[in-house]
């Protein structure tokens, strides 16, 4: 399996960001957690007050290893394990009418054409609206990009070796 799970202290640093100080900001927000892995990232949100969380896994192994951790967890409820590519989930999602508030993307770094593509993706979704954020962790060295179609970045942050980028739908 190719995990690599965000850091504690970049996750930290993300919710913060996306709380800007007021800790019930995420609040009843949908989430996808793309490459999922671990689920980490879905899992802080669940913990966080997010009703639901769709986390989109192409491999069987994370994907079983999702589910044991939220079961460790003792989470029951408010999620759905995708299993499929993420170009794929990302059409049969948008599809059924789902509007997210927050995705979340960690391909694997070694992936870098997968950034470009995703984001594409996401700018032309109707999963992605005029309030979603998109986050990108992605390496400090490498920059995925500014502008995908109508998505545009907003804000990026490097802690260690790891950076996010942040964006959302403009005009």
């Amino acid at each position: 399996m190719d995990i690599r799970p965000t850091s504690d202290r970049l996750r930290e640093t993300l919710f913060n960001v996306l709380a800007s100080g007021n800790p019930a900001a995420l609040d009843g927000t949908v989430w996808l957690d793309l490459f999922a892995g671990t689920g980490a990232v879905g899992i802080e949100a669940l913990s966080r007050g997010a009703p639901r969380v769709y986390f989109v896994e192409s491999s069987l192994k994370a994907a079983q290893l999702i589910e044991r951790n939220l079961a460790s967890l003792g989470i029951k409820r408010g999620f759905e394990i995708v299993r499929a590519e993420v170009a794929g989930a990302i059409h049969r999602l948008g599809a059924q009418d789902l509007r997210a508030d927050i995705v979340f993307l960690d391909p694997p770094y070694r992936l870098q054409d997968v950034y470009a593509a995703t984001l594409e993706a996401l700018g032309k979704s109707p999963l992605v609206q005029a309030s979603t954020r998109v986050v990108a962790e992605h390496e400090k060295k490498f920059d995925p990009g500014e502008r995908f179609g109508k998505l545009a970045r907003y804000r990026r942050l490097v802690q260690g070796d790891a950076g996010l980028s942040f964006y959302k739908l403009s005009s």
